[in-house]
């Protein structure tokens, strides 16, 4: 009888624990969403500054690497089934992750995959956070660039539209991403 009532409570509890996990991963989509809202279109290139960035690298410095590929996968899945996710700016949809947004698109979940990779390696630092945002950022660009080099056939034209605009908001991303996640660890680690 007694093995029955642990078995019933274990089942319960890898139940609550997998439903906790499921809703992380949906509230991280829904927070990248709603970072996708924030955004400024910029005049010469069709791709939109966007603060949706800063939520992806936040995603992966929080989450780690396999929850947070999880996370921005299932945000792809959503906008690719039509769900208002991506930025107001494109087509939404496929037709936003074909469009010159798309390279960026696909690169998220890599992204949070290799921001958080980097940033649970090791002793939880701001240098690190940064660093790990740094190559995340670099990973980002290569895919969005070579897609709008798809796209342009120009290899000048690409990095017009997908780099130069960009440079100086993304440092500032990467300090926010690694500041905001060291100053959320430490107001954990009081608890």
């Amino acid at each position: 009888m007694s093995s029955s009532a642990t078995q019933v409570a274990s089942a319960r509890n890898r139940a609550v624990e997998i439903a906790s996990q499921v809703a992380i991963l949906v509230a991280a989509s829904v927070f990248v969403a709603v970072c996708a809202r924030i955004y400024i279109p910029l005049p010469g290139t069709p791709v939109p500054l966007t603060v949706q960035n800063l939520g992806v690298l936040l995603v992966g410095l929080a989450l780690g690497s396999r929850r947070g590929f999880a996370a921005l996968a299932l945000y792809l899945a959503e906008g690719a089934t039509g769900l208002p996710v991506f930025s107001p700016h494109g087509l939404g949809g496929i037709a936003q992750i074909l469009g010159p947004t798309g390279g960026y698109l696909i690169a998220y979940p890599f992204v949070a995959a290799l921001t958080g990779y980097i940033f649970e390696r090791g002793k939880a630092t701001f240098a690190r956070a940064a660093f790990a945002s740094l190559a995340g950022e670099v990973l980002l660009f290569t895919f969005g660039i070579s897609w709008l080099y798809v796209l342009t056939h120009s290899l000048a034209r690409a990095l017009s539209f997908g780099l130069y605009w960009f440079i100086f908001a993304e440092v500032i991303k990467i300090m926010l991403a690694a500041g905001a996640v060291r100053s959320w660890q430490a107001l954990f680690a009081r608890d």
